[in-house]
């Protein structure tokens, strides 16, 4: 089905209390608390924005008691008053959701769990997916393949995989495990001594709280089994309070339940009372009354031009060059830069108004020629002086390059600028940005050129039609930059846009160009080697497992370890045995069936992604492949790299390296390479002015082996293999945030010893901890991370989180991303100079990737000597620390060489 065939219902309680609890102190000029009305309208407009439902019902709780009360009297009764300024809020949540004409579902003597419950069965009856809008876990009970909870106000997704994660049981099990457990929140009592996670185990063991009661003799511990027998009644009964009824008397009614167009005078009127004066907008952006013809006309009628004349044009030039800035945008016939032919430019230079310069269009009417407008723009595009404002400006950049422009001046990208003021975000695309800082809805590329296999290409567009679209974004453009860069400047993060993330867009421009080369030959063979061994490894699985089986198959796969050899098992999915990786590493030392299934995955992952993939991206004119960078992904700061992505080749495997081996220079030509070592632990020693790290890195010792000998009280040059691989384990953990579980299940130990040697290297290593709950704290005190350079990452899990699982989440982030994001940092101000430096040097050697720690170049032999000197400098010498960076540079014929 369709997103428009979805059941939406949203569960109002949870919402109000989310919002009370989201939004700091308002009232409005009459002394009413508006904090959670505020929050909860605006939910509701994103829900109707985001989720775009055909269907949407709201459920609250009634008055008075439920029938939860009848059975067990005390039901809840541990609960506080709400909050004093929530209160007179209370009677003003149903006005806003009936003023959206959002119908209401609210039955005498059932929760709005039940309703919900009752409701998500009816509309799966009748064929809906259907979507509850919570983040309450007793709603988990519900989530099936057809049901999924989406909490707008986290962004957080509850699929069937989530509930087995949280409870250990599948959601069928969830009442089963607080009838247990109990909830503290509702007063349910459950069984003492058993909580959350000790229930989870219980019921997946004996499935049902009936089944635990049939089997105490089975359980583990002897109070559990006395308070098992001492309160048998109370776990049924907990169960019962538990458990969703999903038999609330009312009827299905689709026709009442579909979203309709609200009540315009109604909820302005409310927003007017309440002093909201936003949220009339959103809502006509959300309902628009005209159609899409007449919105286009009315956006083209709204200061948009198109300009077809030499002197129109000269004109708009002159406008833009008083006004002293312009936003650019092209309009293209494809959304990759490297083929991508110019249909039309759209600018802007003041709010509200923009122009459409066409030049390609397939309609028979008057067009300036594209040389002509090109040679018109190139003294405003191609001075450094003068500001150019735009969104996704690597695009442009890339393709005006084709066009024989350099263009020298931007000083201000929509999409990056957004991203520096939260990393956290999903979406920074134009339509998203106007949406979420502009509340305004644009016209979509489909409205203009339509979608699936009828699109067209926007060559074909109707002029018209095109400058609506064209001008709308360029002026868009102009007027989230000036949005933006208010949030960007609180942020502190000015400099960071202008200093680094615009110039490295220029420079990334260059390397996705260039590209690099691929020997194809080589990957054919390979291919031929890998189709073999492949081959051989199924037949040899095969063989162990004593007949043939779907060996990509976890659940057959499953069957096989575990049922058919016997072998012990380990974790469990909804679907049944876990076969991850960490489960197979586990039984190599049991059957050879599990190694040979580990490399049977790792040569169908490297064929399927790289060795037949890598062939096909290959582009006939310029014999390489031309990965893409995104600057906007990682919320640490670090680039990430797509079609293909170059950064997820493993470097430590043998198999591995074998695909590097493919990337060549060009003919002639050497690669080489600059490769930061030990970075993040170098950034660690700087921050945290620990003396031991410190020290280490400043006398050039190995910093493993010198870790080793202060946890283990040893010479350095005694230090053992498994003692230093002990250190380095518990080093490079400490920028994850990893703790005494983790690292004893890395080293194979017990978690009691992983705990000890955690303690000596905090006793051995004083500044490390210490620095780490600082950085907690700052964090939580002001909602966000920090790099040296100044790049924010906001920790709302820090300052909102509900449970420990989520702070603690926060917690690591807090700690690895002022480390990691610092190392993104570095390498990325290292690019921006070398690149400059090259060129001002006029040297032919040139950078083709950015893997992690490593730049990857390639030069002729006659520079190979000046560029890798030139490399070594700027990459060291990037930043002043109170440690080296040490850089390894290597040189060779493959990729592959250099590591």
């Amino acid at each position: 089905m369709s997103q428009r065939e979805h059941f939406y219902i949203l569960d109002g309680m949870y919402y109000v209390f989310r919002g009370f609890y989201a939004m700091g102190g308002m009232r409005n000029s009459q002394g009413l608390p508006t904090n959670a009305l505020y929050a909860f309208t605006n939910m509701l407009l994103n829900v109707i924005r985001d989720e775009d439902p055909a269907y949407l019902v709201v459920a609250f709780d009634p008055p008075g008691p439920s029938f939860r009360n009848d059975i067990y009297p005390d039901y809840k009764a541990n609960r506080d008053a709400p909050p004093e300024d929530l209160i007179p809020q209370f009677p003003h949540f149903r006005r806003i959701v009936e003023a959206l004409t959002i119908p209401v579902l609210e039955i005498p003597g059932y929760e709005a769990d039940d309703v919900i419950g009752t409701a998500v069965r009816m509309a799966q009856a009748h064929g809906f997916h259907t979507t509850i809008l919570s983040g309450d876990k007793d709603l988990y009970q519900l989530i099936d393949e057809h049901t999924v909870m989406v909490d707008s106000m986290r962004g957080k997704v509850v699929g069937m995989n989530a509930v087995l994660e949280r409870f250990q049981v599948p959601p069928s099990g969830v009442a089963d495990v607080l009838g247990l457990a109990g909830d503290s929140s509702d007063n349910i009592p459950g069984v003492p001594g058993i909580g959350e996670k000790t229930a989870g185990k219980l019921i997946a063991e004996f499935g049902s709280v009936e089944g635990v009661l049939a089997n105490i003799d089975r359980v583990s511990g002897t109070k559990r089994k006395e308070n098992l027998h001492a309160f048998r009644d109370q776990a049924l009964l907990s169960k019962d309070l538990a458990t969703i009824r999903c038999d609330a008397p009312f009827a299905f009614d689709l026709a009442a339940w579909q979203l309709t167009p609200p009540d315009f005078a109604a909820f302005s009127a409310l927003c007017n009372e309440f002093e909201f004066r936003r949220f009339p907008a959103v809502l006509r952006e959300l309902f628009p009354t005209e159609s899409r013809v007449e919105a286009i006309e009315a956006v083209a009628d709204n200061g948009y031009r198109t300009l077809t004349t030499p002197t129109e044009l000269e004109e708009a030039i002159t406008a833009a060059r008083a006004a002293g800035r312009l936003s650019f945008d092209l309009e293209t016939t494809s959304v990759d830069p490297l083929e991508a032919e110019i249909v039309g430019f759209a600018l802007a230079w003041e709010s509200h108004a923009g122009v459409y310069v066409p030049v390609a269009h397939t309609e028979a009417t008057p067009q300036l020629p594209l040389q002509t407008v090109l040679d018109a723009l190139r003294p405003l595009l191609e001075d450094p002086a003068f500001p150019i404002i735009g969104q996704n400006i690597k695009y442009e950049i890339k393709v005006m390059h084709r066009y024989g422009i350099t263009m020298a001046g931007f000083e201000f990208d929509t999409l990056l600028a957004a991203y520096l003021v939260d990393p956290n975000k999903r979406r920074y695309s134009l339509d998203a940005l106007a949406q979420d800082v502009l509340q305004l809805r644009t016209i979509a590329y489909s409205d203009v050129a339509g979608s699936g296999k009828t699109q067209k290409r926007f060559d074909e567009v109707a002029i018209a039609e095109a400058t609506a679209y064209a001008a709308e974004d360029a002026d868009v453009t102009l007027r989230l930059r000036d949005a933006i860069a208010v949030t960007l400047s609180a942020a502190g993060g000015d400099a960071l846009l202008r200093e680094v993330e615009i110039p490295l867009a220029a420079v990334l421009a260059r390397m996705e160009s260039t590209g690099i080369r691929i020997d194809v030959g080589f990957l054919e063979e390979l291919e031929q080697e890998f189709a073999e061994r492949i081959d051989a490894l199924s037949a040899t699985i095969h063989e162990h497992a004593g007949g043939p089986f779907t060996i990509s198959s976890p659940k057959q796969l499953g069957v096989v370890l575990f049922e058919t050899l016997g072998l012990p098992t380990g974790k469990r999915t909804k679907t049944g045995y876990s076969t991850a990786q960490d489960v197979l590493e586990g039984l190599c030392g049991h059957h050879p069936i599990a190694q040979a299934v580990l490399d049977y995955r790792e040569l169908t992952k490297l064929q399927s992604t790289y060795v037949t993939a890598l062939p096909k991206l290959v582009r006939p004119e310029t014999g390489r492949v031309h990965t893409t960078y995104q600057q906007a992904v990682a919320a640490t700061g670090r680039l990430s790299s797509s079609d293909p992505n170059l950064q997820n080749i493993p470097i430590r495997g043998h198999e591995g390296r074998r695909i590097r081996q493919a990337f060549v220079p060009e003919p002639g030509w050497v690669l080489f390479g600059g490769d930061y070592s030990q970075i993040e632990l170098r950034v660690l020693a700087h921050l945290s002015e620990d003396p031991v790290l410190v020290s280490a890195f400043a006398n050039g010792e190995d910093i493993h082996r010198r870790t080793a000998s202060e946890i283990f009280e040893v010479p350095a040059e005694e230090v053992s293999s498994e003692q230093r691989s002990a250190a380095k384990a518990i080093n490079f953990g400490l920028i994850y945030g990893m703790g005494a579980h983790r690292l004893a299940a890395t080293l194979s130990i017990s978690r009691e010893e992983a705990s000890r040697y955690m303690q000596r290297y905090f006793e051995r290593v004083p500044r490390v901890k210490p620095f780490m709950d600082e950085l907690v704290e700052r964090a939580r005190t002001r909602g966000y991370a920090e790099t040296l350079i100044g790049r924010r990452r906001p920790l709302p899990a820090l300052v909102y989180a509900e449970n420990r699982r989520d702070y603690a989440m926060g917690e690591r982030l807090a700690m690895n991303t002022p480390i990691q994001g610092t190392a993104a940092d570095l390498i990325k101000v290292a690019m921006i100079d070398i690149d400059a430096a090259l060129r001002e040097r006029k040297m032919q050697a040139r950078m083709l990737l950015q893997v992690h720690d490593e730049l990857v170049f390639e030069a002729p032999p006659s520079e190979l000597k000046a560029a890798s000197a030139l490399v070594k400098e700027r990459m060291e010498n990037v930043m002043a620390l109170r440690v080296p960076l040490l850089v390894e540079i290597q040189a060779g014929a493959r990729w592959s060489a250099l590591k």
